[in-house]
């Protein structure tokens, strides 16, 4: 089965070539770094990825590889170049050094103080190069030098899996890496900042970017209601803690979300399910006696939708303009219209793992144009030009 995908455009997208002219060294690895220096390079900067001899962690995670190569690693890695560096050995960090000095912006995501050690650390590499953005992606940030930490931890750490989940039941992971991915759009909007400013500024420009802050960054809605009102949230599942009928709901064939918590839509709803008493139901009259009485709401619109099938109820609610959408399973997006009409799909040809399909830089209906697939490890090597400035040739493959 394939993915239905629009035609590829003919005329430029208007943010393809915007970072055209910036080097990007890339020190960073595995998710969030690799996320920020892919968006760079999807609007066309030139992004050198430096991988130690072994290569970046994510060349080895699963769950599954494509001719060999981890899609973990495809997924994030699209339109850069690779080249090895032993930052340990003296030519390799040479190299390195000599590489910085070229770029306008370096992302790191070693543990704080292991780029210091190597050579490469902030003042190191403002010393070869004064106008360096310089970003550094950690867990913690720059302050908690050593500390370790990854996309499930942070989860757990920051609270997010404290708002995750049922009550009653034990804290859920979100499996997709949300705070890995918040945290590279994150990085990369801020370099975005400091490259709009770069001429206007003569402070030094250390970004110190955390998957923590992030994380919080998430939170921002639930968060805030914490620190002015001293509440813990509870657990609520796939719904809304300040609406209700804001949820998912069983039916016959398997679940839809609805949200129908305006007083409108709320009416609507009881019309379309057949039940017109319900919207004047001293319980659920309001949205604030919905809430307070949620659970039995919950549990009355629970039986009712197990009556009939997902598109029998989704056509009547879409009929009546009520919010509602199937709960959607990968091979099920994957065949829908509205896929295809995103234009999100990127299709990358690899000489590995052959034609590879991923969600792209999509904005207007359109995915930013791929340049260049993700490179093998050390694929890039040949071009590298030892001289007093040492640099990666233009010269494509």
């Amino acid at each position: 089965m394939t993915s239905a995908r629009t035609s590829a455009p003919t005329v430029p997208h208007p943010l393809e070539g915007a970072l055209s002219g910036v080097r990007v060294v890339d020190f960073s690895q595995i998710a969030a770094g690799p996320l920020c220096t892919m968006l760079l390079a999807d609007m066309g900067a030139d992004v050198v990825k430096i991988e130690p001899p072994g290569g970046d962690i994510s060349r080895m995670l699963g769950p599954n590889f494509a001719g060999g190569e981890s899609t973990t690693f495809l997924s994030l890695n699209r339109n850069k170049r690779s080249v090895v560096l032993d930052l340990k050995t003296e030519q390799g960090l040479m190299d390195a050094r000599k590489l910085i000095a070229t770029a306008d912006v370096l992302v790191e995501s070693f543990r704080p103080g292991v780029a210091d050690r190597l050579g490469i650390g902030y003042a190191q590499a403002r010393a070869l190069n004064p106008k360096l953005i310089y970003c550094s992606v950690s867990a913690y940030g720059q302050s908690e030098p050593g500390k370790p930490g990854v996309d499930g931890v942070l989860q757990a750490v920051s609270g997010l899996m404290s708002i995750t989940g049922f009550d009653g039941q034990p804290p859920a992971k979100l499996q997709a890496p949300v705070v890995d991915m918040v945290t590279g759009y994150q990085a990369a909007i801020a370099i975005l900042g400091a490259l709009l400013t770069r001429g206007l500024r003569e402070a030094p420009c250390h970004l110190d970017i955390s998957l923590f802050a992030s994380a919080l960054l998430l939170q921002q809605v639930p968060l805030t209601d914490f620190l002015i009102s001293g509440e813990l949230p509870k657990r609520c599942g796939s719904g809304a803690p300040y609406s209700t009928p804001n949820e998912a709901y069983e039916t016959a064939d398997g679940y839809i979300m609805v949200a129908a918590y305006q007083q409108e839509h709320w009416r609507k709803l009881c019309r379309v399910i057949d039940r017109p008493q319900l919207a004047d139901d001293q319980r659920f009259a309001s949205l604030p006696k919905r809430m307070d009485n949620r659970e039995e709401l919950t549990r009355e619109l629970g039986l009712i939708f197990r009556t009939n099938d997902s598109a029998t109820w989704l056509r009547a609610l879409e009929a009546a303009d009520i919010v509602c959408g199937p709960i959607a399973d990968y091979a099920h997006l994957q065949t829908s219209q509205r896929f295809a009409t995103a234009g999100i799909v990127a299709l990358v040809n690899h000489p590995r793992a052959g034609k590879v399909e991923m969600p792209g830089f999509a904005i207007g209906g359109r995915a930013l144009a791929v340049r260049m697939p993700p490179p093998t490890l050390g694929q890039h090597n040949h071009l590298l030009v030892r001289d007093d400035a040492v640099r990666v040739s233009a010269e494509s493959e």
